[in-house]
């Protein structure tokens, strides 16, 4: 039993509107919400702060950079998922999606092979989480590389006690999807590893010939495997209409960052939720090329939002989308109840009685979203 909390004298952004209120939550859950600006001496006045839930997460590289935070620099796992799940706590995030990828490669100029480290890391998340070390509830989110060697051993040893919400089909095969530049692709890789022409060229062709070599396999093994995990099962950088096309002819339902207009439209059509990153929002575009998400907002083209690789960007570009549309409660949406709904988790999301408390409240200082407390299952995180 915990003693109850009370935020009032707050505008408190409900699925369809923001009213002043007051919201009472004890437990873990959301017990009341009256209207009104009236504070009673066991509450809380939030001074006309927004109160709203709390951020849902399903694409963050965010644990990446805390394992590895500078190239060839492995960081204690331990340390680092707590470091992790105390920053997003910060920012307001209070349920997420850890993704791990599966899927490596030989390394570049050498014949050795990366160490797969999902199954331990996962592991490790699993025993913090267990162990009440996590301020916020953490989900896992497979990365399965396609075109890659260690898929198919790395997806076998998972199974639906893992706690997999997601599964992404990633195919990073030069000369298509995120990487249908071949030229940017060139200039990413030349520019970070020093290669010659070529050398660039011998890996490019490795590439593609292994991604012709394993590629529908590997896919059809990823969604067979969601399917036994119970996970949702996420397409990734879908570039054309047949992209999608193939996304939908397996049953998807969220698109991670479609790359095009295009890809987008064709998403609508098949009612496919389009995800997009709020670094791209803040920026104004995409760090690729690719299309950008304002646009997107602006055709009605956005459901979902996703920090990437900034976690503090998640509140602040669903900010950014209010203005575009004037419509605070429905941005919000964009990164509480809307992806909330694409994984499932019916119980959170929505300021209502009933659902679970996690609760963020912050006000606007010259358009950005200053944070003034997080709380997740009722417990107050940050």
């Amino acid at each position: 039993m915990t003693q109850p909390t009370i935020l009032a004298n707050a505008r408190l952004v409900l699925a369809d509107e923001v009213i002043t209120g007051a919201v009472r939550f004890e437990n873990g859950a959301i017990t009341t919400i009256d209207q009104g600006a009236g504070v009673s001496s066991d509450a809380i006045d939030c001074e006309g702060d927004y109160v709203s839930p709390g951020l849902v997460e399903l694409h963050t590289d965010n644990l990446e950079r805390h394992l590895h935070p500078r190239p060839r620099v492995n960081w204690p796992h331990n340390a680092a998922i707590t470091a992790h799940d105390a920053e997003l706590a910060s920012t307001g995030i209070t349920t997420v999606f850890d993704a791990v990828r599966l899927g490596f490669i030989e390394e570049l100029n050498s014949n050795r092979m990366p160490e797969p480290y999902a199954r331990s890391m996962v592991n490790e998340i699993l025993a913090a989480r267990e162990a009440g070390l996590l301020k916020i509830s953490h989900h896992i989110h497979l990365r399965a590389e396609i075109c890659s060697t260690t898929l198919l051993d790395e997806l076998a040893t998972f199974g639906p006690d893992d706690r997999i919400g997601i599964v992404s089909l990633m195919d990073h095969t030069p000369g298509q999807r995120q990487f249908t530049d071949i030229t940017q692709y060139e200039a990413y890789m030349r520019g970070k590893h020093g290669m010659s022409q070529k050398a660039f060229d011998d890996h490019v062709a490795e590439r593609k010939a292994l991604g012709a070599r394993v590629g529908e396999a590997h896919e059809n093994a990823a969604v067979d495997a969601a399917a036994r995990f119970g996970a949702v099962l996420a397409s990734h950088d879908d570039t054309t209409h047949e992209h999608v096309e193939r996304s939908a002819s397996h049953g998807i339902h969220l698109a991670e960052f479609p790359t095009t207009i295009g890809a987008a439209h064709a998403c609508r059509k098949h009612d496919i939720a389009i995800m997009m990153g709020a670094p791209n929002v803040v920026r104004g575009s995409s760090h690729s090329g690719n299309v950008a998400a304002h646009t997107l907002a602006d055709a009605n083209l956005l459901d979902i939002l996703s920090s990437d690789y900034v976690p503090s960007a998640l509140l602040y570009a669903a900010a950014k989308v209010g203005k575009i549309w004037d419509n605070l409660p429905r941005a919000i949406a964009t990164v509480t109840s809307a992806p909330a709904k694409a994984t499932h988790l019916d119980d959170r999301g929505v300021l209502e009685i009933g659902k679970r408390a996690d609760i963020i409240r912050f006000r606007m200082e010259d358009d950005v979203p200053l944070l003034r407390g997080v709380w997740s299952n009722g417990n107050r995180a940050a």
